[in-house]
């Protein structure tokens, strides 16, 4: 039995460092992950507060993973990761038979998981939890009180600080399809076996004071100005195989709305975007940006600003080529505002926060 307990323990405690470590990498994703959830429950109210959640989640899940290897203060740890595992089961219950969320963000965009491979997953792990909670009091802890505070003080420590840095300096391992290396067209193909969901539209009508329904190929026979419109809606007829293009909404515009986005694409030679979401912060990093883009412009290097605010882009950087992006796009693209992406046509060479300015000037002066 001993044994038993010992290797549930450790496969909980891996199961929660790893799962903790992977969105610490990337909370800003999971915040918005957090904020998707919310909007589905229109609980709006909740969407200024999702990083601290976040922050704080990662947090709990890697020092409760260590509390639970070293068997330390089991009968308090085991309530909490019960009741933290219900929730997450809710969670991915909910994304599975609702259909309204398309991944849980379990393991962040690292290890994207299904829906069903998510709820699986916590299937699996509330039972091994109930397990260690109704023998919580067999588990004697292996270090002592005094060892056990330092490992999850220097938890708690290191995480949080993992968390800080990447806030500042971008992920530590990019996980998404804007990262070094990949050719964004590339991203943005459809993959040639890719088999889409096919929906047919079904309308509702009233008449004679009752509704019917038909899709667009069964209209009735007598169908006239006394069939009053009522709805419509799609119906899935055939699920697809989920298989989709990487990149399915990047979209470059010049300020009067002209869709721009291959022809920056393909420009030859590098090229440097600078992606801003919006302009709140600006006294951050503008002097920085001002010794950038004066090493652009001796080594002949062309700066793109791409924003969701086009119009404050304008007035804070006069005299640059502004493109406007949606915002939930730069989201993805750049978790620091700004970030600076160097381009080689379509190939993503490097990206660099803000605060690295020094580390890009370097980059530059070796062009």
């Amino acid at each position: 039995m001993k044994t038993f307990l010992l290797i549930i323990r450790w496969t909980v405690g891996l199961l929660f460092i790893f799962s903790g470590l992977v969105k610490a990498n990337d909370p800003l994703g999971l915040s918005y992950k957090m904020q998707e959830f919310f909007e589905v429950w229109n609980m709006h109210f909740l969407n200024d507060y999702t990083l601290v959640f976040a922050l704080v989640m990662n947090v709990f899940e890697i020092v409760a993973g260590v509390a639970v290897i070293i068997g330390w203060r089991m009968k308090l740890f085991s309530w909490l990761l019960l009741l933290l595992i219900i929730f997450f089961t809710f969670l991915t219950g909910y994304a599975l038979f609702s259909g309204k969320i398309k991944t849980c963000g379990c393991f962040g965009d690292c290890l994207p998981l299904t829906p069903a491979q998510s709820f699986g997953k916590d299937i699996f792990l509330l039972v091994l939890i109930l397990i260690l909670f109704f023998a919580a009091n067999k588990i004697k802890s292996a270090v002592k009180p005094a060892g056990a505070m330092v490992l999850l003080l220097l938890a708690t420590v290191g995480t949080s600080y993992g968390q800080y840095y990447v806030l500042q300096h971008l992920p530590f391992v990019d996980c998404l399809p804007y990262k070094k290396g990949n050719d964004l067209l590339e991203q943005m193909k459809t993959p040639a076996n890719a088999i889409p969901d096919s929906f047919s539209i079904v309308f509702t009508y009233k008449r004679q004071g009752k509704q019917l329904e038909f899709d667009q190929a069964n209209f009735p026979a007598d169908f006239d100005s006394t069939y009053e419109y009522v709805d419509r809606k799609d119906k899935l007829v055939r699920k697809g195989n989920g298989l989709t293009a990487k990149i399915t909404d990047f979209s470059l515009q010049t300020i009067s709305g002209v869709d721009t986005t291959a022809a920056v694409l393909a420009t030859p030679g590098k090229y440097l975007l600078l992606l801003v979401k919006d302009f709140d912060h600006t006294q951050a990093w503008l002097s920085g940006f001002d010794k950038v883009k004066e090493a652009a412009a001796q080594k002949n290097l062309p700066i793109l600003v791409v924003t969701a605010d086009a119009d404050k882009a304008q007035s804070v950087l006069p005299g640059l080529s502004i493109l406007k992006c949606d915002a939930t796009v730069l989201k993805t693209a750049a978790r620091v505002t700004p970030t600076y992406v160097m381009m080689q046509a379509a190939t993503v060479l490097s990206k660099t926060s803000y605060v690295d300015a020094e580390k890009l000037l370097q980059q530059i002066k070796t062009q």
